[in-house]
């Protein structure tokens, strides 16, 4: 669910408090990587946001999102199977006659002027929804 699924009253309840942030940018999409703290700040949780822009139809702009929450009980066995996932496609790419080059981003001083349009630098609303309020693993 996002934000704007539910009113003023209820999303101001739900807020929890944003303890650092990091936004990583690639290619068309930003990951959002955002800890944050339970409310009665006495633990915390990653939320992991994958934001994409999308042009519509009358020209506009809107923003694609998908969340998840992550806490640290889960630490260590989401780390195990990311990590697991990462080395079976190197593996795979490495075994192929012609593996496609990593993405690598341009440096700044050879970035195209148009890619500014690929990836908003704000940070878009990423509908910090309550972990009570999603489905988990």
């Amino acid at each position: 669910m996002y934000r704007e699924d539910f009113g003023r009253s209820y999303a101001s309840q739900r807020d929890s408090e944003d303890v650092y942030s990091i936004p990583v940018r690639a290619g068309k999409r930003t990951y959002f990587f955002d800890v944050k703290a339970t409310k009665g700040n006495n633990d915390y949780y990653l939320t992991i946001t994958e934001s994409k822009r999308r042009q519509e139809r009358d020209g506009s702009f809107s923003y694609d999102k998908h969340k998840i929450f992550l806490y640290k009980e889960d630490f260590d066995k989401f780390e195990e199977g990311l990590n697991q996932v990462i080395e079976y496609i190197k593996g795979k790419i490495a075994e192929l006659p012609n593996p496609a080059p990593s993405y690598a981003p341009p440096a700044e001083d050879e970035a195209p002027e148009a890619a500014s349009e690929d990836v908003d630098t704000s940070a878009p609303d990423r509908g910090d929804e309550s972990p009570k309020d999603e489905e988990f693993f």
